[in-house]
C-alpha cells in the first residue's frame, strides 16, 4: 500500500505544513488590513487580488519549469520564497511599519511560492504512486490542506484577535520551515530528460490536449466560473463580515474554519461515495455544493446570523473537495508523464488565476454598488458553472477506466 510509501508521508506532511502556514497568512492579511490598516471593503479585496495574482501570471511558466527540472528542487525554493515572505511581515509588523501596499505586496511574493508548490506537487505524486492508487493518495493529500482550511483559519483568527498579528506570522514562519525540513529530506530525483522543443511549442501541445479531450474542456471551464464567483465572495467577506454581521475577528476565523470542516467532511465521505457513486455525478456535486452555499450566503442579507454563514462555508469546503479530488485524480490518469506539469499548470492559471478576477470584480462592485451586489453576481455564476458541467458528458462518466 502507499501508506508505507515514507516518500510519500514525507509529501503529506509537507504538504500539511506548507497548506496550514499559507492559511494563517491568508486569513491573517485582511484581519491585519481591517483591524490595524482601517482597510474598506474594497480594499481587502484588492488584497485578495495581490495574493492571487501569480497563479494568473505565472502557472504556466512555472509549469514549463516543472517539466524541465527537479520538481523536489522547486518545491524545496518555493517553501523559501513563502519563508521569506512570511518573517518579512512579521518584522514589518513588530516595526509599526506596515502598509496596506507592503501587505499586498509581500502577499503577491509569497504567492509565487504557492504557485510553483501547487503546480510541482501534482506532477511529482504520480512519481511515487501507482495510477491504481491516485485516488486514495489524493484524498489523503486533500485530507490533509482540509485540515489546514479548517484550522488555519480559525487559528489565525484568534491569534490575531486575542494575541496579536506577529505572532499569527512567526507560526505561519515555523510551519513553512517544517515543510522545508521535509522537502530537503526527500531523495534526488534522477535526472530530467533534455528538452529541445520550443516553448511555445510546448504550450500548444498541453493547451490542445485539454481544449480536445471531452472531460478535461468542461472540467477546466467550471472551475474558471466556479473561482470567479467563489473569490467574489472571499473578496468582501471579511469586511462584509465585520461590518454587517457584526462578526469579531474570532469569529470570522471560525466561520472561515468551518469551510475547512466542510473540506474534512467532503473527503472523508468519498471512502463511501467511490463504491457507490458513479464517477461523473461525485464530480457534479462540487458545482452543486457551490450554487447552494452561495445561496446561504446571499440569505444573510435578509437574516445575518452567524451559524447561516457557517454553513455556507462548510458547503463551500465540502463539494468543492470531492471535486478537487476526483478531477485531479482523473487528470493525472488521462495525462501523459511528459506533458503532466504543463497541464496541471493551465489548470491552475485559469482555476486560480481566475480568483483575482473575482477579487477584481468583487472590489469594483463594491465600491459601486455594494457589498450586497457581490452576493447577487456570485450566485449567478455559480448558476453558469453548474449549467456548464451538466451539459458535457462528465455527468454520464461511470468509472474512471473509461477515460483513460
Amino acid at each position: 500500500m502507499f501508506l508505507i510509501n515514507n516518500n510519500f508521508k514525507k509529501i503529506s506532511w509537507s504538504n500539511l505544513f506548507a497548506q496550514f502556514a499559507e492559511q494563517i497568512a491568508l486569513s491573517a492579511a485582511p484581519l491585519v488590513a481591517v483591524l490595524l490598516l482601517s482597510a474598506t471593503a474594497s480594499e481587502t479585496a484588492w488584497i485578495q487580488t495581490s495574493q492571487t495574482l501569480p497563479f494568473l501570471l505565472l502557472s504556466i511558466p512555472a509549469g514549463l519549469i516543472v517539466d524541465r527540472i527537479s520538481k523536489r528542487n522547486l518545491m524545496i525554493g518555493a517553501e523559501i520564497m513563502r519563508a521569506i515572505s512570511l518573517i518579512t511581515l512579521f518584522l514589518l509588523l513588530i516595526s509599526s511599519s506596515m502598509s496596506l501596499i507592503l501587505l499586498s505586496l509581500l502577499g503577491f511574493i509569497g504567492a509565487i511560492g504557492t504557485v510553483c508548490y501547487n503546480v510541482a506537487s501534482p506532477a511529482y505524486v504520480p512519481t511515487l504512486i501507482p495510477k491504481s492508487r491516485l485516488i486514495s493518495a489524493n484524498r489523503w493529500l486533500e485530507l490533509s490542506r482540509s485540515i489546514a482550511y479548517s484550522g488555519g483559519p480559525a487559528l489565525g483568527g484568534a491569534i490575531v484577535g486575542y494575541i496579536g498579528a506577529p505572532v499569527a506570522y512567526i507560526v505561519a514562519t515555523t510551519l513553512s520551515i517544517l515543510a522545508f525540513m521535509l522537502l530537503m529530506s526527500l531523495p534526488k530525483e534522477a535526472p530530467q530528460a533534455k528538452v529541445n522543443r520550443h516553448i511555445l511549442q510546448d504550450l500548444a501541445e498541453s493547451a490542445g490536449f485539454i481544449i480536445h479531450h471531452r472531460y478535461l474542456r468542461p472540467i477546466l471551464l467550471t472551475a474558471v466560473f466556479f473561482n470567479i464567483s467563489w473569490f467574489i465572495v472571499q473578496g468582501i467577506y471579511v469586511a462584509y463580515a465585520a461590518t454587517r454581521l457584526e462578526l469579531n475577528a474570532a469569529q470570522i476565523g471560525f466561520t472561515i474554519g468551518i469551510y475547512g470542516m466542510g473540506m474534512i467532511a467532503g473527503a472523508f465521505s468519498l471512502k463511501y461515495l467511490v463504491p457507490i457513486m458513479p464517477y461523473g455525478l461525485m464530480i457534479v456535486l462540487g458545482p452543486l455544493g457551490g450554487l447552494i452555499a452561495a445561496i446561504m450566503m446571499l440569505l444573510t442579507i435578509c437574516f445575518p446570523y452567524v451559524y447561516l454563514a457557517g454553513f455556507s462555508y462548510f458547503l463551500f469546503g465540502a463539494g468543492p473537495t470531492i471535486w478537487t479530488i476526483i478531477t485531479v485524480s482523473l487528470r493525472q490518469s488521462v495525462t501523459p508523464e511528459n506533458m503532466m506539469g504543463r497541464v496541471s499548470a493551465f489548470f491552475l492559471t485559469t482555476t486560480f488565476g481566475a480568483r483575482p478576477i473575482g477579487s477584481a470584480i468583487a472590489a469594483l462592485l463594491a465600491v459601486n454598488y455594494g457589498v450586497e451586489s457581490c452576493l447577487w453576481v456570485a450566485v449567478i455564476g455559480f448558476v453558469i458553472q453548474l449549467i456548464i458541467l451538466l451539459i458535457s458528458e462528465v455527468p454520464r462518466l461511470h468509472h474512471l477506466n473509461e477515460a483513460v
